[in-house]
């Protein structure tokens, strides 16, 4: 079995790449970065170092690493012959990794089984999104048949793993992780991999997720960045900064109780263990590491607006929402191309305006005004 894995990056390496090493594959690491990928080509094996409870060592070995920007026809030789692919190089970068698989589809044989194709990103239905970026990338009159050749999975992702030390392959992660993926695309035949979860129906795990960890965790970054806090442990805390994550949770667990009918003291037990989760000390995190890139954390589907305005739609005033996106709205941080042009934007652009493009809510929605006003505020502090 070879699973051919584009993203050679903290979480490629320590989070999926090990539980497809531990599973029997034979992982191909497929990445641009020519130090990372020469790195793995020259070492025979790299360890990922655990944290919390259950920790324990693990080394990751007989894997191969193929730089892409260098080699891209061996990237497509390796798909044609893979049992499965997977990503995790982040939502914006599928776009660029999806001309490979196309190719590595066209040419693969009809006598294989279809190759797994899964997306391990932040975001709802990736392996969707990813699906119709490889469709572009095949003449309409063979689309059909070459799409036919792989099974195309959503998958709901969760593994703390935070910034590293450079210049080392091994990597540092927490103990815990969760790996859900939607079984009916497989129709029996899913791949068996240990450690994952197959469910029938992946929407209330990709959301439980996305609206606790991500939404909790960026909260804490950018609360704690107001404060003062450099460390997201020691943001957590601060007191304000505490209340602020809470009262966040709490309103997305509203959500997801009465949209997927989700136990609302199972939820509360599922929100303490991710608190816990990220005050963490032995996985040190930065807030401008976690708050980094906030226009796409502000966008209409992510970890802010979506629960946002999905409570509003349901008569539900998304409060603490709200006060979490101002405070994303002030992330300051030079190093951050996105916080420098989110700054720049803020004064260039009327408020309404700045809404509708980035947020994606519209005039009328119920909403869009208190989102204006809260872009507003941040315009006056600029």
């Amino acid at each position: 079995m070879k699973a051919v894995h584009f993203g050679a990056g903290n979480i490629g390496r320590g989070f999926i790449g090990l539980v497809l090493h531990e599973a029997g594959y034979e992982v191909v690491f497929i990445d641009v970065s020519t130090e990372l990928i020469g790195g793995l080509q020259e070492s025979s094996s790299y360890v990922v170092h655990e944290v919390g409870e259950g920790a324990r060592d693990h080394t990751v070995e007989r894997y191969r690493a193929i730089d892409s920007g260098a080699n891209p026809h061996a990237v497509v030789d390796e798909i044609a012959t893979a049992t499965m692919v997977t990503t995790a190089v982040g939502p914006a970068v599928l776009r660029f990794v999806a001309p490979a698989i196309a190719e590595g589809l066209r040419r693969r044989s009809d006598n294989l089984p279809p190759l797994a194709v899964m997306a391990c990103e932040n975001a709802i239905n990736a392996t969707d999104a990813l699906r119709a970026e490889i469709a572009q990338g095949v003449p309409e009159q063979e689309r059909d048949h070459v799409l036919a050749r792989a099974i195309f999975a959503n998958t709901a992702v969760d593994r703390i793993v935070p910034g590293q030390a450079t210049g080392s392959l091994d990597v540092t992660v927490e103990s815990y992780f969760e790996w859900v993926v939607d079984r009916t695309p497989f129709r029996g035949s899913e791949p068996s991999i240990p450690g994952a979860t197959y469910v029938d129906d992946l929407t209330p795990y990709i959301e439980r997720k996305l609206f606790t960890v991500n939404t909790g965790h960026a909260t804490i970054a950018y609360v704690g960045f107001l404060a003062g806090s450099s460390g997201m442990a020691e943001a957590l805390d601060v007191p304000a900064v505490g209340a602020a994550v809470r009262a966040v949770l709490d309103e997305t667990k509203k959500l997801l109780v009465a949209k997927h009918g989700v136990d609302p003291g199972e939820q509360q037990d599922y929100i303490d263990r991710i608190l816990a989760r990220f005050a963490n000390r032995h996985l040190p995190d930065t807030v401008d590491r976690v708050g980094r890139q906030p226009l796409r954390k502000l966008g209409r589907h992510e970890r802010f607006i979506g629960p946002a305005a999905e409570l509003a739609e349901r008569g539900i005033a998304p409060v603490a929402l709200l006060d979490a996106v101002g405070a994303a709205l002030r992330f300051d941080v030079p190093e951050d191309e996105q916080s420098v042009r989110m700054r720049a934007d803020l004064v260039t652009k009327p408020a309404a305006e700045f809404a509708r493009e980035v947020y994606g809510i519209d005039a009328g929605h119920p909403l869009f005004d208190e989102l204006v006003l809260v872009t507003q505020k941040a315009v006056d502090e600029v």
